[in-house]
């Protein structure tokens, strides 16, 4: 990241000025504070107790010096429907995981990412924003950067990220659109399953879900769900708990032999450029096989995007 000293800065210390402008962690300044070309001032290495003169090019190294020794590389098809230097979002597909774990060493969003930018020569480490359980597939927001890693975590914390998936419920929803307020805790025997609860039970969560009808078949709905809260599991446990089951969500609800997943996508995500601070809006056409289990639910003739393509809400 580069600065063209400006008048009004004529004269400050330089951390004081990083600080002003950048907002960063004491680690982040601390990192860029003992790197060689952390801290560049026209072209030669200062500390941060130097004094900036106007028209002083200060540089400063946000990129990172060495990639994360404990992802390995792997060559995985994954498609990047936006990039720039501060943030990456691939649109993932089902069954593939958004980080290594136990069982997934070799077959992760990580693992892909780690693959694309050691081809191009760029140290790389991973930083999610956002997560994805395996079998949902959709866009994920991946920061390039320490800095812009810990700006997107503020904002996502703040409620400035807007995230809006598809789903298929099993069942014909009456309502066209409504709000799902319940409290969510982990169930007593299992690690992975959630479950609504009571306000006042051991663990509870309170999670806020909106969602519009786009299209009634005989048996299915096809919702655009909006997440308010981001608790793990959301959207399938209470479309579970108010009797409208995902899709083929073999946890909560039942498989699906025509879709070998739950058939939930997120489909587009809007939040503030951590650098520009404009709101930047992506959108992830969803896969075949999403597309397909439509058509089985409401007909060959039956289109996804005319239903999808208008219908953001801010």
């Amino acid at each position: 990241m580069e600065f063209l000293i400006a008048k009004e800065d004529d004269g400050k210390v330089l951390k004081s000025f990083l600080i002003e402008q950048l907002h960063p962690s004491k680690k982040l300044l601390r990192s860029v504070k003992f790197r060689e070309d952390g801290i560049l001032l026209n072209g030669s290495h200062v500390t941060v107790r130097a004094i900036l003169q106007e028209g002083d090019r200060l540089s400063i190294a946000l990129d990172d010096a060495e990639a994360e020794e404990r992802i390995d590389p792997v060559d995985l098809p994954l498609t990047i429907l936006y990039e720039d230097e501060d943030l990456v979002v691939p649109s993932k597909p089902a069954n593939m995981p958004t980080h290594p774990s136990c069982d997934h060493h070799f077959d992760t969003v990580a693992n892909a990412l780690a693959y694309r930018y050691r081809e191009c020569g760029t140290p790389y480490v991973f930083r999610p924003v956002n997560r994805l359980d395996r079998n949902t597939s959709g866009l994920l927001v991946v920061a390039k950067n320490r800095l812009s890693a810990g700006r997107m975590a503020k904002s996502l914390q703040k409620g400035e990220f807007s995230k809006e998936y598809l789903a298929i419920l099993d069942g014909v929803l009456s309502e066209d659109a409504g709000t799902l307020c319940d409290y969510l805790h982990r169930t007593e025997k299992s690690i992975i399953l959630r479950e609504v609860c009571e306000k006042d039970a051991p663990g509870a969560e309170f999670a806020k879900t909106e969602f519009w009808v786009l299209f009634r078949g005989e048996r299915h709905t096809l919702v655009l769900a909006r997440p308010i809260t981001g608790r793990t599991h959301q959207l399938r446990v209470q479309f579970a708990h108010h009797g409208f089951p995902i899709s083929g969500d073999d946890l909560y609800g039942t498989p699906s032999e025509s879709i070998l997943r739950h058939a939930l996508h997120a489909l587009r995500i809007s939040f503030p450029h951590p650098t520009t601070k404009e709101r930047l809006t992506v959108l992830a056409p969803p896969p075949a096989d999403f597309s397909n289990f439509a058509k089985k639910c409401f007909g060959n003739d039956f289109e996804l995007e005319p239903c999808y393509k208008e219908t953001f809400h801010e």
